[in-house]
């Protein structure tokens, strides 16, 4: 009778890789540096030392890995450690000013907030209701003047252009009017305004020009890069079957980049939405609700938070809780404006990049 002797099981994956941590192992000493550093908080060390002492002992997997996994995979985790901490330190301040405006502007939310005025009001009460009238004829005027212009200069530069020395100087013209400043756009749209109405004009129409002035370079971006994205062999197939350019540019190129154009349109509101200066220059600020683009001074979110800011009145402590509320309320709004461009990127891409 012969007896089979079984070899002893073999780790596999320690001869494929070679020595390893355990698998609890970083995750256990990121998770007692958060402890310590919120310990550290708790001891009065301040925000910078406690981040210090975490980011320290999270550092020590580097280290461990070096004594059991050998360089190369030590280098492998000090490079993971370093990026990730880099993720940490970029998304800080962005919950930080979360915290900070929902920690402050919660306070003053409510129904009368929303549906009254600033007019007649001294000390507490009153709210936003001009102000939120304001922004919205505002940036809808914005949108109505910038949309068109971005849209047919995008098409232009992309199917009619064809690289000519026009289209050289377009491209020129829009990449610098992507970084003037937003006070730049209010006095020019403030300049435009005083020659044919004079010295000292305030008007809400005014900031929609200076608005769309900062709107319309980013629209004609976003719109020529989704252009360019339509493949060419659609465009050919169209004209295969005789179909005129302006009826294939209608009917095939721009439904087939609709979900990137109004992803770029809804972005570009997001971004000037909060613009300060600018209406500040043009648009003043009034405590009465405005309809009329036209006539007279018209109320903005974030002109209404700099003056409740800026001029508190006495006391103080109504309008700086009104100027936090604002805040909040214009970051819900462009929290918004940012979801609905997801979601109509997702609804009206192609199925398979969905």
């Amino acid at each position: 009778m012969t007896t089979t002797l079984t070899p002893p099981p073999v780790d596999i994956s320690r001869e494929l890789y070679g020595a390893q941590l355990p698998s609890w192992g970083p995750r256990t000493v990121v998770v007692l540096g958060l402890v310590a550093g919120v310990g550290a908080y708790l001891l009065d060390l301040g925000v910078v030392r406690s981040v210090l002492i975490a980011w320290a002992i999270c550092l020590t997997v580097p280290l461990w890995s070096v004594v059991v996994e050998g360089r190369r995979k030590a280098t492998d985790r000090l490079v993971t450690t370093l990026v990730t901490s880099a993720f940490v330190l970029a998304l800080f301040p962005l919950f930080s000013i979360l915290w900070t405006v929902l920690s402050k502007g919660t306070k003053v939310i409510s129904a009368e907030f929303f549906t009254y005025s600033m007019r007649n009001v001294v000390g507490e009460g009153g709210g936003i209701y001009q102000a939120v009238v304001g922004t919205l004829i505002i940036t809808g005027a914005a949108a109505v003047i910038s949309i068109p212009i971005g849209i047919f200069t995008a098409i232009y530069l992309v199917e009619y252009a064809d690289g000519n020395r026009l289209s050289r100087w377009i491209r020129f013209l829009v990449d610098v009017m992507t970084g003037i400043p937003s006070i730049v756009a209010g006095l020019f749209a403030y300049a435009l305004f005083v020659l044919f109405f004079g010295e000292g004009v305030r008007m809400g129409i005014g900031g929609s020009v200076a608005l769309s002035v900062l709107m319309i370079p980013v629209l004609v971006r976003s719109t020529e890069e989704m252009l360019k994205l339509v493949p060419n062999e659609l465009r050919e197939a169209a004209y295969a079957l005789g179909v005129p350019k302006w009826r294939t540019v209608s009917k095939v190129v721009l439904p087939t980049a609709l979900a990137g154009i109004v992803t770029g349109i809804t972005l570009a509101i997001a971004r000037v939405i909060g613009e300060t200066a600018p209406l500040l220059i043009i648009a003043g600020t009034t405590d009465s609700v405005n309809f009329n683009l036209f006539d007279g001074r018209m109320a903005s979110l974030p002109v209404f938070a700099y003056a409740s800011q800026r001029n508190p009145g006495i006391p103080p402590e109504f309008s700086i809780d009104r100027a936090w509320g604002a805040a909040l309320v214009l970051l819900i709004i462009v929290m918004l404006l940012n979801l609905i461009a997801r979601l109509v990127s997702y609804f009206f891409s192609p199925k398979g990049e969905r």
